[in-house]
């Protein structure tokens, strides 16, 4: 079944131009995205996956604290990486 998915005429042609550039469709292009991408629960799934190969791997168990701590330098990490490419005037696709 077809719907439709409203964004701004700015985001409409990024996406249009994205999908033009990768020689695809704006719908192929969204189901890629999709696809890749984990949703809250799948990210939950695999954090417990991960804490549990951790565990019985390396006999190292992680605290939420550590899993927050880890998350927050991730999360830090990203932010200065996204800063940099800005700083730069490179694109984040890149």
């Amino acid at each position: 079944m077809d719907t439709t998915i409203k964004v701004d005429s700015k985001t409409r042609d990024r996406l249009a131009a994205i999908a033009r550039a990768r020689g695809t469709t704006m719908r192929a292009l969204l189901d890629e995205y999709a696809a890749a991408t984990l949703t809250p629960q799948e990210l939950q799934e695999r954090a417990n996956r991960t804490r549990a190969f951790l565990e019985a791997e390396f006999g190292h168990r992680l605290s939420d604290q550590d899993t927050e701590a880890l998350r927050d330098t991730m999360r830090a990490a990203q932010a200065a990486h996204r800063k940099a490419l800005r700083d730069s005037g490179a694109s984040e696709a890149a």
